[in-house]
């Protein structure tokens, strides 16, 4: 496929607000984990919480929209100039020329849950009886409001590749001539839904995950909101670059993955396809990584016999924790920043590496060069993505 440039690009989770809070933990090995003060009732587990969310209302002119998930899209939005960067695109387009394009699982669901709690006379209360709030498509219809775009606004809801999947969304659209730029890009925040959720699945630890390690005992769910800006290449030639995407739907198990990793593997190798690439020009690997007993052995045994030895690859969820929608833009943004930086992030909370795993993976954090580089992202359902990205250099 033509590569897209990545024109802007930004991160807000546990870790902080905006790249430099991302780069900076991942370059001390830090994590932004914490023991669970969140639910509505007691729950033995870590989590990955935005601090001060709860006071910052959105802005009068987007009441209706004020939820906890389009709060932190708010504030993700605020970072890294993004909003000039889609201010720029608008002008330079027309606000019907860019798309929204985001993944999210859960959406504004927290609000409902509150709605719910707190429901008059069996109805809702008037501060949040509010139609576009209470639906699936809350958060793109909130970012396209926010942003004053008027292109195509999807909602992708494939659970873990949500926000991976909007990528390859974007290409089609660009590719076809449809749009001439999209702000791709993903909202999960934590809800009781989730959490209560994902405890009944007996998927969540009570420790801070530890993926890859031969002891993990399960997730660590977070919050997170991840953007980026997609242009052709003559936009912006510096910039990174987002050069392939691979997806496929292997159906085997709700919660659980193919046992080959079967769904995994075509979606590699669609990606490794579109982008011209070899399993031996990847430098870095970001690993879907959940620290769920069969998720990490399928993904570590495919990892060992596709890739050469020096290829680095490690899981980022002991840092953020697994934002589920958000996961693919979080996880890609953290691919960029490996990029840019020439660094490799550690797989942390790893003391007996899982059997499966092979010389690739990075306990530690390494400093190395990163041109070319590939972020998984496997959801329930077996939907499967995998994305590649390389410096401009690289394919100049």
């Amino acid at each position: 496929m033509p590569p897209l440039a990545i024109r802007a690009f930004t991160a807000t989770s546990a870790l902080g607000r905006g790249v430099d809070a991302h780069a900076a933990a991942l370059a001390a090995s830090q994590t932004g984990l914490r023991r669970n003060d969140f639910s509505s009732a007691p729950l033995d587990c870590w989590i990955g919480r935005v601090d001060g969310l709860e006071n910052e209302p959105l802005p009068d002119d987007f009441t209706s929209w004020d939820c906890r998930n389009n709060r932190l899209a708010w504030a993700g939005l605020a970072q890294d100039n993004f909003m000039d960067a889609v201010r720029t695109a608008r002008e330079t387009y027309g606000a019907s020329r860019v798309a929204v394009l985001l993944g999210t699982s859960t959406s504004s669901i927290g609000a409902t849950e509150e709605g719910y709690r707190r429901k008059e006379d069996g109805r809702l209360p008037r501060d949040m009886a509010f139609a576009n709030l209470h639906t699936p498509h809350s958060l793109a219809g909130f970012v396209a409001t926010a942003m004053e775009l008027e292109g195509p606004c999807i909602t992708v809801a494939t659970a873990c590749s949500s926000s991976a999947k909007v990528f390859a969304t974007a290409e089609r659209l660009i590719r076809l001539g449809l749009v001439d730029a999209a702000v791709v890009g993903g909202v999960d925040t934590l809800c009781d839904s989730v959490l209560f959720g994902f405890n009944s699945l007996e998927l969540v630890s009570p420790e801070p995950c530890r993926p890859f390690d031969a002891a993990r005992r399960g997730i660590s769910i977070g919050e997170a909101a991840g953007f980026a800006l997609l242009e052709r290449i003559e936009a912006a030639p510096d910039a990174p670059r987002f050069v392939g995407y691979g997806e496929s739907s292997d159906a085997h198990h709700m919660s659980t993955p193919h046992p080959e990793g079967l769904g995994a593997e075509l979606a590699l190798n669609d990606a490794l396809a579109r982008a011209g690439l070899s399993p031996t020009d990847i430098d870095y690997i970001n690993l879907h990584g959940t620290a769920s007993l069969k998720n990490d052995e399928v993904e570590a045994a495919l990892v060992t016999r596709r890739f050469r030895e020096s290829t680095r690859a490690s899981s980022t969820k002991g840092f953020t924790g697994h934002t589920l929608g958000a996961a693919g833009i979080l996880e890609a943004v953290i691919t960029l920043l490996a990029m840019r930086d020439s660094q490799v992030p550690a797989n942390i909370h790893a003391d007996t590496p899982d059997p499966q795993c092979g010389p690739q993976m990075a306990w530690t954090r390494e400093q190395r060069p990163v041109r070319v580089a590939l972020s998984n992202s496997f959801g329930f359902g077996g939907n499967n993505a995998c994305l590649a990205f390389a410096a401009a250099e690289r394919l100049a």
